[in-house]
């Protein structure tokens, strides 16, 4: 018989690079329905040098990105032993999605480091990791990943949405899932103009709101190229850098405009993403993005009043990433799909992560 109960620490390094989440999560399966639970969570941030070379390790030689990610797999190892160690917990799986350094899947080439092998090591229990691999060599984009954590979790809404470095969204109708991509930018674009401002990131958006709108720069932002691209689609990092950032980075207008104008751009996009899909929905909103008051109240204001935005709590706003890696590795274990073929454009679905331990 099937295992049914699983106790699962997922971890999340996302491309905004605030650190690493780690959650200790419950699964059961009980009539034919997962319930969860996010049992404990923390955020760990990363030393600065360490989040200085993962800024710069697409410019990495092979030897040094090895050597990189065999020193955040060590790092990450011994974030979550004392994790363990200090709520003293059980543990059955972890799932690590890790650091995304390449992702050009039409060049069938991802990758993402923190040596999986030193997590196991170092915690003494099994791993699961590198979960894009497979779709990308089945011809697919490895992402999106989250889509069916959001089917089987999280049935009561039609959309989950999910501002991160990189907005993206699963789109729900009847039950099943119909549609799941990346948008555009969110919180890479925004944390690197608040950084501009000496700050990490702009706090409820207040920054912005105290910006007006530059026509030019939000014409050139909506042009991004990434946005015609037909689904299946994921946006990595390198388009980002080559197209986006370099409008703001040596920009003579104010910072505070030009946060206006990325928030006024991110939710024009997300707007469109959702209604262009349902004209009615319950919204699930996660991620860093979800805390910018500002951004939430300019994307209500572009949606009709049949879209619901719902409120989640700040646990799961923080770590859904977290979660649904770690059931992805609870899926793994049973031997059970865990990513979509038909949303990445892969020739079949698969069951992703490579076992350690």
């Amino acid at each position: 018989m099937q295992k049914q109960i699983f106790k699962a620490i997922g971890l999340m390094s996302g491309t905004s690079l605030d650190g690493l989440d780690i959650a200790y999560c419950t699964f059961q399966f009980v009539d034919n329905t997962w319930k969860w639970k996010i049992e404990i969570a923390e955020t760990k941030s990363f030393p600065e040098k360490l989040k200085k070379d993962l800024a710069d390790a697409m410019e990495l030689s092979g030897s040094d990105l090895t050597l990189l990610s065999n020193e955040l797999g060590d790092w990450m190892g011994q974030k979550v032993k004392l994790f363990i160690k200090t709520h003293d917990l059980a543990v059955d799986v972890i799932g690590s999605h890790g650091h995304t350094i390449f992702h050009q899947p039409e060049k069938k080439m991802t990758l993402q480091i923190g040596n999986p092998h030193a997590i196991h090591a170092l915690t003494q229990t099994t791993v699961i990791a590198d979960f894009r691999a497979l779709d990308v060599a089945k011809g697919g984009q490895g992402a999106p990943l989250v889509p069916i954590g959001d089917l089987l979790l999280f049935p009561q809404y039609e959309v989950c949405l999910n501002l991160g470095g990189i907005a993206n969204i699963s789109i729900k109708e009847n039950k099943q899932l119909l549609t799941a991509y990346d948008i555009t930018v969110c919180n890479i674009l925004l944390n690197t103009l608040a950084a501009k401002l000496g700050k990490s990131y702009d706090e409820n958006g207040a920054m912005a709101a105290e910006g007006k709108i530059i026509p030019s720069l939000l014409a050139e932002l909506n042009s991004f190229s990434f946005l015609a691209t037909k689904l299946p689609k994921s946006l990595g990092r390198e388009s980002i850098d080559k197209e986006i950032l370099p409008l703001v980075e040596n920009s003579e207008y104010a910072i505070k405009d030009m946060l206006a104008t990325a928030v006024e751009h991110i939710s024009l996009q997300t707007a469109h993403a959702i209604q262009s899909n349902l004209s009615t929905a319950n919204v699930l909103i996660t991620g860093g993005g979800a805390f910018n008051t500002f951004l939430i109240r300019q994307l209500q204001e572009k949606l009709t009043s049949k879209i619901k935005l719902a409120t989640a709590d700040k646990t799961l706003i923080a770590y859904k990433e977290a979660l649904i890696f770690a059931f992805l590795a609870v899926l793994n274990s049973r031997e059970e799909v865990n990513v979509l073929g038909h949303l990445t454009g892969a020739q079949s679905d698969s069951i992703a992560g490579i076992k350690i331990g």
